[in-house]
């Protein structure tokens, strides 16, 4: 008889526990980061530069207008590209981005050098937003399959908001210098700079991209809707979506508020708007180095909305005490809650939903994004001339803590729902062979999962028997009983199954509950278990690998019996 953990899997044998979770590989997942900040820099210098050449042509009228020209075009232009993100690898996609969006600032940078028509500059200037709207999404659907787990994805979320931090700091400081020195031309012109670079850290960029299933090659007709349609057909995406909305009307009631905060209640000047947006960018740095520790922890949904209701208090402040300390204090604030909605935001969203419609979520939620910054943007000019300056700061301030103070109760259930997921995911990561995967493919199998119980001595799988789950054990005893002898006994975080279901003969023993308590154990059927561990080169050579070590055991011990006498079938 033989019995205590064993490493590798089957009915015969199981996946032993895991050692320390090795990461994404960290060059591509630096060189995705690194887009990431070129792109984000870029824009933020951009926009800084945009409301001030559209505040120059027509006011604050104008500025409102063209942010919400923007956001639309890109929202009504974004579902039909996200399709495409979903049916190629996504690197390839940042590129083609970046590319299309340095052509397009360029020509704006053109445009304005000359003196040119502003409708050609706003033109320019949509089109880059076009190509941006589907950067994020692209860029969100790539994290996950650079991360290992749960808490890696988490880090890499933290560490691409404290990107964002920084360029929301750095781009606007670079803007408003370059427009107290230079020009917008010359603004715009680094923007197109920084997009081709953004486009070309991530060339050729080397991973194990995730399988991508037929359905998701059907014609774009037929797909473009899908996001929309995820985020509608599940509570937790439709919380945080609704939730971001709420944010994002006031960021693009912001976009106009800082212009008006700037030129009217502080009387900073032009540079002024650059300065109040960099103290978001500052805000969101601080927020950043201590955004992983806090989400780190766990109640994602709850550390979400604590950011959402940042992004509108502070607003408050500065509509009630005008003073220029109190406003870049405040906006500092700002920053730190968009530091909380980047990181648990982001990873609640990737962490809900499935693989092979990410991009498209991601892009539903970003067109879902822009349209409440563009109603912002045309709802501030007006509750400016309604309320006045202070009194707007104050009615925009409030709708994101409102809206969360609303969905409270919901947020709490996230959180709860998340820690159970958690807990099925330290399990998954016990097995060797899953150990490969992305964090969104292991996320989706814990979704996947049974649980049964079996009482002490009950019979699991049978030999000869044909296969259709794997089983990972999460307390308790399971003894594997190959032609009437005990050959194994698996403990927590142990696997079996998998010889079975990879190789495709029957059970090559039976499990049973051991003696000394119930068996709890979790399993993924037949079809969530060959996609995922087939899908990806390096898990299915740690599947392969299984099988053979448990055939080569299964000879051994033939051979040794073969050798001896024979003896009584227990």
């Amino acid at each position: 008889m033989a019995s205590g953990r064993t490493t590798r899997s089957d009915s015969s044998g199981g996946g032993g526990a895991a050692p320390a979770d090795p990461g994404p590989g960290r060059g591509p997942l630096r060189r995705a980061q690194a887009s990431f900040g070129l792109m984000w820099t870029g824009e933020s210098a951009f926009m800084v530069a945009l409301a001030v050449v559209a505040f120059r042509d027509g006011g604050l009228a104008a500025v409102g207008v063209v942010t919400a020209v923007r956001m639309v075009t890109a929202a009504a232009f974004t579902p039909f590209l996200a399709a495409t993100a979903d049916r190629v690898r996504r690197e390839v996609v940042l590129v083609t981005i970046g590319l299309v969006r340095s052509a397009a600032l360029g020509g704006t940078a053109v445009v304005a050098a000359v003196g040119g028509p502003m409708a050609v500059t706003y033109g320019c200037a949509a089109v880059a937003t076009v190509a941006l709207a589907l950067y994020r999404p692209a860029h969100s659907a790539l994290l996950p399959a650079l991360a290992r787990s749960p808490r890696d994805l988490t880090g890499a979320n933290a560490v691409r908001g404290m990107l964002d931090s920084v360029s929301a700091l750095g781009g606007p400081l670079v803007a408003g210098a370059l427009l107290a020195t230079s020009s917008a031309a010359t603004v715009f012109a680094v923007g197109a700079v920084l997009s081709l670079l953004s486009g070309l850290a991530v060339l050729a960029l080397p991973y194990d991209a995730p399988p991508r299933a037929a359905a998701v090659r059907a014609p774009v007709t037929r797909t473009l809707v899908q996001g929309l349609a995820t985020i509608a057909g599940n509570r937790d995406l439709a919380l945080v979506t609704s939730l971001g909305v709420a944010q994002t009307l006031t960021r693009g009631a912001l976009t106009v508020l800082t212009v008006v905060v700037a030129l009217e209640l502080l009387d900073t000047g032009e540079p002024g708007v650059g300065v109040l947006n960099a103290a978001v960018g500052a805000g969101g740095v601080l927020g950043s180095l201590g955004a992983l520790a806090l989400v780190g922890r766990g109640r994602l949904a709850s550390w979400f909305g604590a950011g959402v209701a940042l992004f509108g208090l502070p607003l408050v402040l500065v509509g009630a005490v005008p003073v220029q300390v109190v406003a870049l204090l405040a906006l500092a604030l700002v920053g730190v809650g968009n530091a909380l909605v980047d990181v648990a935001g982001f990873t609640i969203l990737a962490r809900r939903t499935d693989e092979r419609v990410l991009a498209r979520m991601f892009a539903a939620f970003e067109a879902a994004l822009m349209l409440g910054v563009a109603a912002g943007g045309l709802l501030a000019p007006l509750a400016v001339d309604t309320l006045g300056a202070r009194g707007s700061l104050v009615a925009v301030g409030l709708l994101a803590p409102v809206a969360v103070v609303l969905r409270h109760g919901a947020l709490r259930r996230l959180d709860n729902e998340l820690r159970v997921r958690d807990a099925d995911i330290e399990v998954l990561r016990a097995v060797p062979m899953l150990q490969a995967l992305p964090a969104t493919t292991v996320e989706q199998l814990a979704a996947d999962l049974e649980h049964t119980t079996h009482a002490p001595g009950a019979t699991v799988v049978a030999q000869g028997e044909a296969g259709e789950e794997y089983f990972v054990v999460v307390s308790g005893r399971a003894e594997v009983v190959r032609d009437g002898r005990l050959v194994n006994v698996l403990e927590r975080g142990a696997g079996f199954g998998d010889v079975a279901l990879l190789a495709d003969v029957p059970r090559t023993a039976t499990v049973r509950a051991g003696a000394d308590g119930p068996l709890r154990l979790a399993a993924l059927r037949r079809s969530a278990f060959l996609t995922a561990v087939t899908g990806y080169p390096a898990s299915a050579v740690a599947g392969r690998r299984s099988v053979a070590e448990t055939r080569s055991r299964d000879e051994q011990r033939d051979t040794a019996r073969g050798d001896r006498s024979p003896e009584a079938t227990p």
